[in-house]
Order: C-alpha cells, then sequence, then structure tokens
C-alpha cells in the first residue's frame, strides 16, 4: 500500500510556491529555498532532481544560477509536484488460492480501498494549480492585511489576594459587605 501524501510531497509543493514566489526575477539559488523552507541541502538536492527530471523546473549554471518554473505556474498541478516526489508503486501484490482467484481478505480490501482513495487526490490535485494556489495565498495575505485588529479590552480589575477579594464592594455580594 503507498501512501500518495507524504512529507516529501508537502516539502515538494512547499519549495515549488516558494520558487514560483521568488523566481520573477531570474533563477533562485537553491540554498535559498533551503534556508527559507528549513530543508537541509542535500534533501533539496533530492527534491529538486526528481522535479527537474519532470520538467518542473530548470537550472541555470554558474553566477547567478539557480532554479526556475520549468513551465508556467498556471501549466504546474499540485499532482504534477506531488507524482514527481512521490510515485505511487505498481499494483500491490494480492494473494491468490490454489484456484488462481485472488483471495477476498481484509488486507486486499484495505489495500484496494487505499488504491482508490489515492486515485481520487490525485484526480483532485490536477485541478489545482501552482498559479491558483498562489493565488489563494496572496489573497488571503490580502484579507488577513484589511481585516481590523480586534479591539483590546483592558484588564480586568481582578484582586490579586485575599484580602483584595474582600475589600472588593459588589452589589451581588452580599460577603463582600
Amino acid at each position: 500500500m503507498h501512501r500518495t501524501l507524504s512529507s516529501t510531497s508537502a516539502l515538494a509543493v512547499g519549495a515549488m510556491a516558494d520558487l514560483a514566489m521568488q523566481s520573477r526575477d531570474g533563477p533562485v539559488a537553491l540554498s535559498v529555498l533551503c534556508q527559507r523552507q528549513l530543508i537541509s541541502r542535500s534533501y533539496m538536492d533530492q527534491l529538486f532532481s526528481k522535479l527537474r527530471r519532470c520538467g518542473l523546473v530548470r537550472a541555470t549554471r554558474g553566477p547567478g544560477g539557480g532554479y526556475e518554473l520549468g513551465r508556467d505556474a498556471a501549466q504546474i498541478s499540485m499532482a504534477d509536484i506531488v507524482l514527481a516526489v512521490d510515485k505511487p508503486g505498481g499494483p500491490s501484490p494480492r494473494g491468490r488460492r490454489a484456484s488462481g482467484r485472488p483471495e477476498l481478505d481484509g488486507q486486499t480490501l484495505t489495500c484496494d480501498l487505499w488504491n482508490e482513495v489515492n486515485a481520487r487526490l490525485i484526480e483532485w490535485l490536477e485541478v489545482i494549480t501552482l498559479q491558483s494556489l498562489l493565488d489563494e495565498r496572496c489573497a488571503h495575505g490580502r484579507r488577513q492585511a484589511k481585516s481590523p485588529s480586534p479591539a483590546r479590552t483592558p484588564p480586568l480589575a481582578t484582586p490579586n489576594s485575599v484580602f483584595a477579594l474582600g475589600r472588593l464592594r459588589s452589589p451581588h455580594a452580599s460577603w463582600a459587605r
């Protein structure tokens, strides 16, 4: 059984989103992405090697070099990124009876269920593009910036000792009089 969304997938999506936001001015050094995403250089090298093989990023060597998106952000889906770094395995092994028919045991049913869940998840991720993710993030940032901060209420005058509590005059507490 294979889990489609892994931490590798999440890190790759984050790195690609960061790259898309920064690469508008040219290639972005991998060391910059490592610092911003808090990912080790060796791990980022592995991720970007897979992303490059799938054409999602391209590398520029030399001074001022780094990585850029391999295609327009509107043409890169979340499924493209997930499948580039975390490809689902082949068909899962199934138990066989002597008759050659597959066994319908709990493990096979569970495996079938997760394969179906993964297939549906990939279909859903195919609809979400890197550009739509960035647009949503920018809109969310604008909403947060525009929303007024909640009015601060002054701290309540709370007694800080039993004696202060006794000196409090409350119309609802006859014992305080």
